[in-house]
């Protein structure tokens, strides 16, 4: 083994262990009983690894942006009236989406292949309450195949009707009152589906060069940690709107996302050709998961460092009676719910909103300056 791989072993090593893994005969293994803030600690190195690479284009935009985040004593409970924005991009909106999702405590992917986001407003004072981001889901989730009941066929026709949440959540002051079952609420309803249905209306596939109607039929999501308080007893009228149905194995590349990644990607582009390559798909390697299978066997070190351990709490929200017939091809279409994002808002506010402000005041403590990611901001418009 050359010299430069030989670096690259033990650069490797070392970030692992720099995040909290021990590191033994290929394996990586989280400190046993790891609590919700130890597991978090795991992802600090990749955090702050996206803020300083994200600091050259947003921090001149800080003071601008931050507007957007409410003082607690600007929120007024019983006048929340939540608005749903299309980011669009190279918008301000955009900018804000970006901005707001360096504060979550885990690196949160830009999702892949189809996007959609929203950024959710408090029309009453114009600042946001959260936001959430919809992607095309991974191909292979066992526990979602076997809820819906697929075979391989069927599951490569109809997986496109299906998107999945990689980021979803409130911003504070909102937080504290819960809003992130508000946002969970939102991206079920009709504003969602319409937004989507509009987008891929004339969407012809990239490998399967088909044309399909773009019915929004089943929503996913994975908890940040083990088991969610956000998804967890998100129950209205008796029906629960998010289902738990398992868990992950554990797998990923997060704990790759931080300073080594750039020089494992170097290594591999100038060493091996992609090999699970679609001419459909372009040139290159697929993503990042590919990049660093490839690394890690031409460095000879196990493929099972990318079993991080952290098990993540998986959601399913079918957004209509009969969508497992539907996903499963026993019926051409699918009845969906009539759930209008106001109403949602509303009942949102009747069970938890009120009661819990009324309860826990503190939210109105919240200065936005705290909010800040960087010092120093300059008045750039």
């Amino acid at each position: 083994m050359d010299l430069q791989a030989q670096k690259l072993r033990s650069a490797i090593t070392r970030s692992l262990r720099k995040q909290g893994y021990s590191v033994r005969k290929g394996l990586i293994n989280i400190p046993e009983g790891a609590s919700k803030e130890s597991l978090r600690n795991l992802h600090q190195l990749a955090v702050k690894r996206k803020l300083a690479d994200a600091k050259a284009q947003l921090h001149h935009y800080e003071d601008r942006l931050i507007q957007f985040i409410a003082n607690g004593d600007q929120v007024q409970p019983d006048r929340i009236k939540p608005r749903l924005v299309l980011v669009n991009p190279k918008s301000l909106d955009e900018l804000l989406f970006r901005y707001i999702s360096l504060h979550w405590s885990i690196p949160v992917s830009s999702g892949y292949g189809r996007r959609i986001r929203f950024l959710v407003y408090d029309d009453n004072n114009n600042k946001i309450i959260g936001l959430f981001g919809l992607s095309d889901p991974v191909y292979s989730m066992s526990a979602r195949d076997q809820w819906i009941g697929w075979d391989p066929e069927t599951k490569q026709r109809n997986l496109y009707h299906v998107m999945n949440a990689h980021i979803l959540g409130a911003v504070p002051p909102y937080t504290g009152l819960l809003c992130g079952k508000l946002i969970a609420l939102l991206t079920l309803s009709n504003e969602v589906r319409a937004a989507f249905r509009e987008k891929y209306a004339c969407n012809v596939s990239l490998i399967r060069k088909v044309q399909r109607k773009p019915y929004l039929a089943l929503l996913t999501t994975t908890s940040a940690f083990g088991r969610s308080s956000i998804y967890n007893r998100i129950r209205l009228n008796g029906s629960d709107f998010w289902k738990s149905i398992g868990y992950t194995q554990g797998t990923g590349e997060f704990h790759f996302s931080n300073g080594v990644y750039s020089a494992l990607r170097s290594f591999v582009i100038e060493r091996r050709e992609p090999k699970m390559r679609n001419a459909a798909w372009g040139t290159g390697f697929r993503n990042k998961r590919e990049i660093i299978r490839s690394c890690l066997a031409e460095l000879d070190m196990s493929q099972q460092l990318l079993n991080h351990g952290i098990k993540r709490e998986i959601f399913v929200a079918p957004l209509g009676p009969n969508v497992s017939k539907f996903l499963k091809g026993e019926i051409r279409r699918p009845s969906l719910y009539d759930r209008p994002a106001a109403s949602l808002a509303e009942e949102f506010a009747n069970k938890w909103l009120l009661a819990r402000a009324e309860r826990l005041p503190s939210f109105r403590e919240f200065s936005r300056e705290s909010y800040r990611l960087w010092e120093g901001g300059s008045k750039k418009r």
